[in-house]
Order: C-alpha cells, then sequence, then structure tokens
C-alpha cells in the first residue's frame, strides 16, 4: 500500500543512521508519507485516539505501582494512601481509573466502525484478528485492574468469574486452582492479578505494532469501500491531513476525558467499591464495570440446561462465544461490498445491533428478576403446597385476609406470604437481545449477503470526494478486492 520509500536523509548524521538502522525511514514511511484515502471521516480518528489512551493507561499504571502493595490485609489501606498521602496520587489514580472508561469507549466505537464500513473484509482480515485480540487481552487487564483496589465489588467480583471458570468440563478446576493460587481468593490470587495486569498492557502495546503493521500492509479502509486505484488522485500524505485532524479529534476527547477526572470521578465506578473487601458480607447485587455489563448479561441469560449441559456452562460458553465469533466474522459475512453506506437492509439491522449491544449493557446493570414495566401491580401472594405436596399460590390485595388464610393452613403446607407482581423482566430482555447479538453474526450478515442488493458505489475514492454524480449514477456494485 504505502509504495517505495520517498524518504531522503538530510544530514550526515540521518544518512549514517540509516544505513544502520532505518528506524527514521521507517516513521517518515509510516506516519508522514503514507498515502492515505482522501475521503476518511472522524470515525477513522479513533485509532490514534486509542493510541494516546494505551500510553496514559502505561505512564498512570507504572506510577501506582510503585505504591501498590498487592496484599489482601494492605491493598485497599495502600490505595487509599495514594489518594490522600503521595502527591498528585488522586490525580494519577484518577486518570488511571477513568483512563479505562474512555479506553474502552474508543474502542467499542472503533470496532462498530470497522463493523459498519466492513473493516474486516479481505484483504484486511489479519488486521481485524489482531485488533479483535487486543480487544481480548483488554477486557483481561481491565479484569484484574478491577480486582486490585480490593473492595466488596472486587472481591465478589472475581469470586464470581473465577468460580465460572471451574465450570468448564475436564480443565476448569485446574485453570481456577491456578489462577487463584490456591482452593480459595486470597494473597496468591492478588498477587498473579496484579503481575499480570502489569505486564498485559505491554503485551497489547506489542500486539499494537503488529496491528499498525498490518494496516500499512493492507492498506486503509475508507466510508465507500472502494480500495485505492490512483494513488495520487485517491490519497493524501498522512502528514498534515491527517495528524492535523486526529490531533483536532484527540484534543476534543482529552476534554471529555478531563471533565470525568475533575468533575465526576467517580460516577462510572461503584459505591461499593469503595468499602474494604469482605468475605462475610457478598453485596446485594454483583457487577463488573459498565464496559463488561454486555457480556455479563449474556451469561446471565442462559438460565436453562441443554441435554447434558448444565446452564452454567452454557453460559460461560456464550459469554466468551460473544467475543470469540468476532475473530470469525471476516468469513461471516458474504456481502462482496463492504460499506453498508450502500446496503440499506444491512444499515437497519446494524442499528438494531448497535441497540442490542446497547441494551445487554442496561440488562447487565439491573437485576434480571427485576420488572422492566408491570402487567398487574402488587398484590400479596399466599405460597404453599396442597395435600399432595403441589406447589399453590392465591393472591390477595388485603393483608388481614393473607395473613388469616395462611392461619387456617395446615403446618405441612409450609405456606408464606410474598408480595407479588406481574410484568416482562430484565431477564427476558437480555435472553431476547442475546439472541439477535448471536443471530445477526450467524444468520443476518450471512443471509443479507446473499439477498441484499446494494445500491450503486463510485468508480473510485476520488469521485467520492468530488462528488461526480454522472459517475456515480452509472456506476455498477463493485466486488471487496
Amino acid at each position: 500500500m504505502s509504495g517505495p520509500s520517498t524518504y531522503e536523509p538530510k544530514s550526515g548524521f540521518t544518512r549514517w543512521l540509516d544505513a544502520r538502522l532505518p528506524i527514521a525511514r521507517l516513521a517518515y514511511d509510516s506516519f508522514v508519507d503514507f498515502p492515505t484515502p482522501k475521503n476518511l471521516n472522524y470515525w477513522w480518528t479513533f485509532g490514534g485516539i486509542l493510541a494516546i489512551c494505551l500510553v496514559t493507561q502505561i505512564l498512570t499504571g507504572v506510577v501506582l505501582a510503585m505504591h501498590y502493595v498487592a496484599s489482601t490485609d494492605q491493598a485497599f489501606a495502600s490505595v487509599e494512601r495514594i489518594m490522600r498521602d503521595v502527591d498528585y496520587g488522586w490525580l494519577i489514580r484518577f486518570i488511571h481509573a477513568n483512563g479505562a472508561s474512555m479506553f474502552f469507549l474508543a474502542v467499542y466505537i472503533h470496532m462498530f466502525r470497522g463493523l459498519y464500513y466492513g473493516s474486516y473484509k479481505a484483504p484486511r482480515e489479519v488486521l481485524w484478528i489482531l485488533g479483535c485480540v487486543i480487544y481480548l487481552l483488554m477486557v483481561a487487564t481491565a479484569f484484574m485492574g478491577y480486582v486490585l483496589p480490593w473492595g466488596q465489588m472486587s472481591f465478589h467480583g472475581s469470586a464470581v468469574i473465577t468460580n465460572l471458570l471451574g465450570a468448564i468440563p475436564l480443565v476448569g478446576e485446574t485453570i481456577k486452582t491456578y489462577l487463584m493460587g490456591g482452593p480459595a481468593i486470597g494473597d496468591p490470587t492478588l498477587n498473579r492479578f496484579f503481575s499480570l495486569h502489569y505486564l498485559l498492557p505491554f503485551v497489547i502495546a506489542g500486539v499494537v505494532v503488529l496491528h499498525v503493521w498490518a494496516l500499512h500492509v493492507a492498506g486503509n479502509g475508507n466510508p465507500t469501500g472502494v480500495s485505492v486505484k490512483e494513488v495520487k488522485k485517491d490519497t493524501v500524505p498522512f502528514h498534515p491531513y491527517y495528524t492535523v485532524k486526529d490531533g483536532f479529534a484527540i484534543l476534543l476527547f482529552l476534554m471529555l476525558f478531563a471533565a470525568f477526572v475533575f468533575y465526576f470521578p467517580n460516577i462510572l465506578g461503584h459505591a461499593d467499591n469503595s468499602i474494604e473487601a469482605n468475605p462475610l458480607q457478598t453485596p446485594a447485587h454483583i457487577v463488573p464495570e459498565w464496559y463488561l455489563l454486555p457480556f455479563y448479561a449474556i451469561l446471565r441469560a442462559i438460565t436453562f440446561d441443554v441435554g447434558p449441559i448444565p446452564a452454567k456452562l452454557l453460559g460461560v460458553l456464550a459469554m466468551f462465544g460473544a467475543i470469540l465469533i468476532l475473530f470469525v466474522l471476516p468469513w461471516l459475512d458474504t456481502s462482496k461490498v463492504r460499506s453498508m453506506r450502500y446496503r440499506p437492509i444491512a444499515q437497519q439491522m446494524f442499528v438494531l445491533f448497535v441497540l442490542s449491544a446497547v441494551g445487554l449493557g442496561f440488562c447487565g446493570a439491573n437485576n434480571p428478576d427485576d420488572l422492566i414495566f408491570k402487567f398487574r401491580e402488587d398484590k400479596l401472594s399466599v405460597s404453599y403446597s396442597d395435600t399432595n405436596g403441589v406447589a399453590q399460590a392465591r393472591l390477595f390485595d388485603d393483608f388481614g385476609e393473607a395473613k388469616a388464610f395462611q392461619s387456617s393452613l395446615p403446618p405441612t403446607a409450609a405456606a408464606s406470604i410474598e408480595v407479588s407482581a406481574s410484568g416482562f423482566k430484565w431477564l427476558w430482555l437480555s435472553q431476547g437481545l442475546s439472541a439477535y447479538y448471536f443471530l445477526y453474526f450467524l444468520v443476518v450478515l450471512p443471509l443479507l449477503g446473499i439477498v441484499e442488493k446494494p445500491k450503486p458505489r463510485p468508480a473510485s475514492i476520488a469521485d467520492s470526494v468530488h462528488r461526480r454524480t454522472k459517475s456515480e449514477a452509472g456506476a455498477v456494485p463493485q466486488a471487496a478486492e
């Protein structure tokens, strides 16, 4: 994509260095003179934003690690000491904690952009797979980092996830034991999570280098999905055109970032995590951070067994499958047209997919048995067993009547009074949205690629930029190259 190098050393030192280690040539060809499609919009600026987020997380994480103590007795206190006693410790921690949320916000926008514009299609399959690897590493890093403050949600959230790993047949208990460092969560667990949380960002940085390398081999995609045909007409140098554009977008994003750090530093966290971990007191509702809520909702949506496979294992498979299915997306989408800009039905299905992903986040944040809306107002329900041992229930409007009916039943009926209401549960919504999540990849995209007739596309990127309507009107949908 980039073609032959145009770098020319200007001094004796740069000529000497270029002959031995052409790092300046690599930087120039990759970030200065790299031919970039001239029709990229602001959705493409999130790649640069993500680079800033990664660097920010690594730098602040290294500083925090200098003061953190990975011990169940001292972890919570060490975090409090960072906030109160370390110079600007509060600022570094708030940047790191909110930086994780900003990182995931940017990566979700980056991924949705790739889905909409077909950035995963040939010849960019490896580029897409490397991006999925980065996301999977981000999820693992974020989970382990969430455990480190050793608050109530940290401890009990780690207990839930590690116990889920035990549901994997044959190797589950072994993986669980090695991860926890023993039969229960304790100092070995916290030390393992701290070590991995420190290590994985550098692994992510290494995969990012591969990701950028793969991008420069295949070249940027673009909103039209049309491949570069004439370099001079279809592209512009990356600098100064896109360095300025990316820089402006990064400044706007940093303003949003700063607003959370200085004005709403704790709004994206959970209040229970400000309480030191207590194994004897479980929070009423255990939830992960917001960026993992959709997968948590998918996990909880599976409440039924399928043959010999228990619901717990099915939930774990569905949760991990929701991420792993992204790896095979380039081969699931059968359409020969990259961009959904020219696929009206696919656009509508994509909007539903985005709404389902956001909806799963709301489902994950709420108790699955709570009602979204009620069909019938609250009533008193007396539950009991009849003479044959069959469970029965009777509704009452008045507590006195319910109590009198309970008293009239024999002790063997084991009668109890509960508040009963009829309505639509969050569980049912999460089950429907989870079903559409998988159907979108396994059914909708393959089927639409076969039956949908795309709109005409421009013959080249230059035509789309200069709005040559005559050329666009006579264009025929082209196969993705």
